[in-house]
């Protein structure tokens, strides 16, 4: 029997409320606001069952004593489409960067890359037909 549950990813941002709209634009539905009004110090959201949570790098350092690095690529979020060109199309539109356009990988899936305002990776993948 495991002792743990409830998986989640944490990712630190240096403006959690710009992060936090980031992740609702794409989807996701905030579940968890600390303070419960004013500026954030950390929010949750979820998307299809996954959560996700942004933590402010300051409080993560004034409240945990934890050094963490605000930007550049220390984790991945995948999201999992039917149509990864138009996803990858529209998430670029809207502003996010382009790091790599849709491409076939392992001949078996369809892989683009963006990224949050952060500079997390956001990798967004569809399985192709078998063929």
């Amino acid at each position: 029997m495991s002792m743990f549950r409830t998986p989640q990813v944490i990712l630190f941002s240096e403006d959690v409320t710009r992060a936090a709209a980031f992740y609702a634009g794409l989807g996701f539905t905030e579940t968890f606001r600390v303070p419960a009004e004013g500026e954030p110090i950390h929010v949750d959201l979820a998307l299809d069952g996954y959560k996700i949570g942004i933590a402010s790098v300051a409080s993560s350092r004034a409240d945990h004593g934890l050094d963490p690095v605000p930007s550049g690529q220390c984790a991945t979020v995948v999201l999992w489409t039917d149509d990864t060109a138009a996803a990858y199309a529209a998430v670029t539109a809207d502003g996010a960067p382009a790091l790599a356009a849709p491409h076939v990988w392992l001949d078996r899936l369809l892989i683009a890359w963006t990224a949050d305002p952060d500079g997390n990776p956001i990798q967004i993948v569809q399985h192709l037909p078998a063929g």
